[in-house]
């Protein structure tokens, strides 16, 4: 079983929020997905988001980075009102960076070349950008595999890849849709180190989606349980997995982190 993060962020003094979504919702083909949704990402948490299949997860991070916008209500980010804001310039002013749960890198090109794809798109200065990519290299140990064509990397470090990508343009909000699906316990276990390292190391606001509930929670300082369009439960892994409505709408009776 995994462990609960043994360094998690007790709490946020300053409750310094980064991102606040304020009354949204979100409508598809009259289908409601998001009902009048509030939400505060405080600075430099790991905020883990929960609930099943169709209840809004990837929505949200699309209202967030711009991808989508919401049928009512308005995204704050850094107390700026940045609804109306599109997806680029977005990702930029407030240094946005998105990993997909599928894709997100181009199969044709090495390890190295997708680096440097990203880089050239982001960074103008060619020394920065020389720097930036090398620091990426060696933080995510890329040298044996850098001329390595991107389709034929393992599951594990296409993930690191994409995951790299995002960081190329230092952002201080980091977004993993998905990030555990379909991998192995090792390289799970290597992700959630990453995911800490962000955080403790880098200083980036990470927000974390997934279906692998007991791998999020060992990583995240506060999970969301979303149900109906709604936040039903929010708090630290223990204290999620003791709500009841939590429980009742998600987890279980029988769910345990440990």
């Amino acid at each position: 079983m995994a462990l609960i993060k043994k360094f998690r962020i007790k709490n946020f003094k300053k409750q310094d929020s980064i991102i606040k979504l304020d009354k949204i919702s979100m409508f598809y083909n009259k289908r409601q997905i998001l009902n009048n949704l509030n939400l505060n990402i405080f600075r430099q948490e790991v905020l883990g988001m929960l609930g099943p299949n169709g209840v809004g997860k990837s929505t949200i991070f699309h209202i967030i980075t711009g991808l989508k916008d919401p049928s009512f209500g308005k995204v704050f980010i850094n107390e700026q009102d940045c609804t109306n804001i599109p997806i680029y310039e977005r990702a930029t002013k407030f240094k946005l960076g998105y990993v997909p749960q599928y894709g997100g890198f181009i199969q044709d090109l090495n390890l190295l070349e997708n680096l440097q794809l990203v880089g050239e798109i982001h960074i103008k200065d060619k020394n920065l950008r020389k720097n930036r990519i090398e620091k990426i290299i060696s933080q995510f140990e890329f040298d044996p595999i850098l001329k390595i064509k991107s389709k034929h990397l393992s599951g594990g470090q296409k993930k690191k890849l994409v995951i790299s990508m995002a960081l190329i343009n230092d952002p201080s909000i980091l977004l993993l849709d998905e990030p555990f699906a379909a991998l192995d316990i090792l390289t799970i276990k290597m992700l959630q180190e990453i995911i800490v390292n962000l955080q403790s190391m880098e200083k980036i606001t990470v927000i974390v989606c997934d279906h692998q509930a007991r791998d999020l929670l060992s990583c995240v300082d506060r999970a969301i349980v979303l149900s109906n369009g709604k936040i039903i439960a929010t708090g630290s892994p223990s204290e999620i997995i003791k709500d009841s409505s939590a429980r009742l709408a998600y987890f279980g009776d029988e769910f345990k982190i440990n």
